[in-house]
């Protein structure tokens, strides 16, 4: 199960430097790629503004 972005994601860019896999990318709202996503939730204990859940 990989985590996803919601719409309340600001772009802070906290999360991408977290992420192991490099699987976030940027963009107005974020955008995790479940395909690499090793759910280990590491962008989400950082995240914020809590946008960030499992899906």
């Amino acid at each position: 199960m990989a985590y996803k972005i919601t719409d309340d994601c600001t772009a802070c860019g906290t999360c991408i430097d977290e992420c192991p896999v490099e699987a976030i990318t940027e963009g107005d709202i974020y955008k995790i790629d479940p395909d690499i996503c090793t759910d280990c939730g590491s962008c989400a204990d950082v995240c914020p503004v809590d946008a960030i859940e499992p899906e």
